[in-house]
């Protein structure tokens, strides 16, 4: 590698690795900011909450990534250009392109590990995050019992109490408990309602015992007799004391590591994600082949399409009566039964508009999911090539505006970043409702940004500016000067 190659590799190196550590930590802190219901204020470790934060890193790579690459190369060339580092450059015959040249080899390499690391460490840190995010939901060992809520203890208890006191928040005011019946473990049969009680539990126990003091008991009258159920009837008594046992044997049993059963389209790689396409097709069209089946013999007309009573029952139409051109078949029957008829059609065509309705909200889920796995696989491609088309975007660019630092080629690259992301978030919402294709939603940007790329690389080549001010003013003096021409002669 020659010094001038190895020179601008390492002055690119040292920004690129500068501005993607900046972003990285603006867009944690973004995360944190996004996600600090679900952490805060359930009692997690620290070293959780830091798992949490590792697993989304993956998935701000295809944001940081492109938005790094351009900030960078517009800060390196047009500090080359600020410095008159190219002028010298050139002066000895260099072109930009030579300039460029052991820069387009790391992009490129970087391109393609950027493709490896999109197909198959984001999709395993995906799964990890969703994992992990569902087991917090799940997990709050600092509080069995929140004030102001009803809180979900168990399969049958849930718990209410306007405030909590003690060393350990174990004596508790204004309870109400609802409490299910094991038979009818989905009504709330009973409810208990105290003036104070206090927590106890040992140590190591999975068993929470709650005394209540000064309540009352009410419990519905469960009857099979219809009079009784619309009276409502139900049991109150009261008491000083009375305590109940709950047991939390499934709470204390909560695994932050546990693996569930997840399905999205972010924690596939690209031959898995084809197989998922190529068999929720096929699930699709068969469903739509049943269902359009379905609805034609709802219709009956299969009916009348059998060979062996085709004839019969012409033949008996024809016997019966002598038709009209304005008579109908409801003519074969008498006023009664026509009236019935009519009404069994109606309901018929009810029923099958409601079908459709609902199998139309059906079709259109199932076919929005299958754009979105059809997009995350197209994607995957799209952003290795994304990272080279931004990089001939960003470095002529800042050849041509000659300005280094963190000043405007920064203001430039995020209007440039901005642009290229709400196209490509615009163009997927769009592809997820059907209005455009996956293909065309996931490479929509990156084929915006391409013809630009090549224009600023001719531009900055050609040693001409973005626009040509000069030209344009004369091109304006021109034109008025033949106006006035032409008006001197009409005069």
């Amino acid at each position: 590698m020659k010094i001038l190659d190895r020179y601008i590799l390492v002055s690119y190196l040292k920004t690129f690795l500068s501005v993607f550590t900046i972003l990285m930590f603006i867009f944690v802190l973004q995360s944190i900011w996004l996600y600090i219901s679900e952490l805060a204020g359930r009692g997690l470790d620290f070293f959780i909450i830091l798992k949490f934060l590792w697993f989304v890193l993956p998935r701000l790579i295809p944001l940081v990534l492109p938005l790094t690459i351009l900030v960078a190369s517009l800060m390196v060339f047009g500090s080359f250009s600020e410095n008159y580092e190219f002028a010298a450059m050139k002066s000895t015959g260099i072109s930009l392109q030579r300039a460029m040249k052991s820069l387009t080899f790391f992009i490129l390499l970087l391109s393609i590990l950027v493709f490896f690391f999109a197909n198959s460490i984001i999709p395993l840190a995906e799964y990890k995050w969703l994992n992990l995010r569902r087991n917090i939901q799940q997990f709050k060992p600092s509080m069995v019992i929140s004030e102001g809520q009803f809180n979900q203890i168990g399969d049958e208890f849930n718990i209410k109490v306007d405030k909590k006191s003690g060393e350990n928040d174990q004596f508790l005011t204004g309870i109400v408990i609802h409490k299910k019946d094991a038979k009818h473990i989905s009504e709330n049969n009973t409810v208990i309602i105290a003036d104070n009680g206090e927590l106890t539990s040992k140590e190591g126990s999975n068993t929470l015992s709650l005394a209540l003091n000064d309540g009352n008991y009410y419990s519905d009258i469960i009857s099979k007799d219809p009079k009784k159920k619309k009276n409502k009837e139900f049991v109150k008594s009261y008491f000083e004391q009375y305590i109940i046992n709950i047991d939390l044997t499934e709470l204390n049993n909560k695994d932050i590591n546990k693996e569930n059963k997840l399905n999205n389209h972010n924690m596939y790689n690209v031959s898995e994600l084809r197989a998922e396409i190529d068999s929720q097709s096929v699930r699709f069209n068969n469903n739509i082949k049943a269902f359009t089946k379905n609805m034609y013999f709802r219709t009956g007309i299969s009916k009348f399409n059998r060979p062996d009573k085709k004839k019969s029952n012409i033949r008996i139409i024809k016997d019966s009566i002598p038709f009209q051109k304005t008579d109908t078949l409801l003519n074969l029957f008498n006023a009664k039964h026509q009236s019935e008829i009519v009404k069994m059609a109606l309901n018929n065509i009810k029923s099958s508009l409601q079908s459709v309705e609902a199998k139309k909200k059906e079709y259109f889920i199932k076919a929005k999911r299958l754009n979105k796995y059809e997009i995350a696989l197209h994607e995957k491609f799209a952003l290795a090539v994304a990272c080279i088309v931004l990089f001939f975007v960003g470095a002529p660019l800042g050849a041509i505006i000659r300005k280094g630092g963190l000043g405007l080629p920064m203001v430039v690259a995020i209007l440039l970043f901005l642009t290229y992301h709400f196209i490509g978030i615009f163009a997927k919402n769009s592809a997820e409702d059907g209005s455009i294709s996956p293909f065309v939603a996931a490479w929509l940007s990156t084929v915006i940004m391409f013809p630009l790329g090549i224009w600023l690389t001719y531009r900055a080549t050609t040693d001409q500016g973005i626009i040509d001010i000069g030209a344009f003013s004369e091109r304006i003096t021109k034109l008025f000067k033949k106006k006035n021409k032409d008006e001197s002669k009409d005069a």
